[in-house]
């Protein structure tokens, strides 16, 4: 495929997307209304004024990361909403990739930085990445370096997840143990235990029974008290 097929391919990828029914299409379709101006020329002037705002605008790594998100993202959606399964391969493909090289970049984003034109690249390399051509540059990086490595290491990084997942699995149970343990002997000091009275207190204290004193009784010893006067 030549570069001229490469625009051609890029032309009508843009023009069905600009064909659709999504929230880009209706926003310019009512930029056009208002300004005459043919959606596709807003599309275009948009995209150019992106590209330069990437290489001489303040913010321009947040864009950049928009720009390799928030389309991939889209399609992404649509392709789990579909039947097909080629569509997810393609766009799983894409994430990994994305992902790796994320992760790289994070340790030499502080280098990398100052190099002139290095968001402008980074868009370029992310738009190649999800790029609808035969030489789609997360196909290319997937099978000619990700996977490669990975089926070199596969059997050791499963042992190394196997393992580092039964040790978290133990410190987690060795640490909820300890927590209810810890709380069982909390709540042993919090709560007051009643005192153990003796037999020989029992006796001592008097019956409620013997205590009371009927009418009766008292009226008897009333009787035999002789009157003194």
């Amino acid at each position: 495929m030549g570069v001229l097929d490469i625009f051609v391919s890029i032309k009508e990828r843009a023009e069905n997307f600009l064909n659709e029914k999504n929230v880009v299409t209706d926003f310019l379709g009512k930029l056009e209304e208002k300004t005459g101006i043919k959606k596709k020329i807003i599309a275009l002037g948009a995209v150019s004024l992106t590209g330069l705002y990437l290489v001489y605008g303040y913010g321009a790594s947040l864009l950049c990361n928009l720009i390799g998100f928030v389309y991939p993202a889209y399609y992404s959606i649509k392709a789990i909403e579909s039947t097909s399964k080629e569509d997810d391969t393609k766009w799983l493909t894409y994430w990994v990739v994305y992902g790796v090289f994320s992760l790289g970049e994070f340790f030499s984003d502080i280098f990398l930085y100052w190099f002139p034109f290095y968001y402008a690249f980074k868009c370029l390399f992310l738009l190649w990445c999800m790029a609808p051509i035969s030489w789609n540059g997360s196909q290319i990086i997937y099978n000619r370096v990700v996977r490669p490595i990975f089926l070199r290491h596969e059997a050791m990084v499963d042992n190394l997840v196997n393992d580092l997942g039964g040790k978290a699995m133990s410190a987690a149970e060795n640490l909820t143990r300890e927590v209810l343990t810890t709380l069982v002997k909390n709540k042993a000091l919090v709560t007051p235990s009643q005192p153990a009275v003796s037999q020989s207190e029992q006796k001592r204290l008097p019956s409620t029974s013997s205590a009371k004193v009927t009418p009766l009784e008292s009226e008897s010893e009333e009787e035999k008290t002789p009157f003194l006067g």
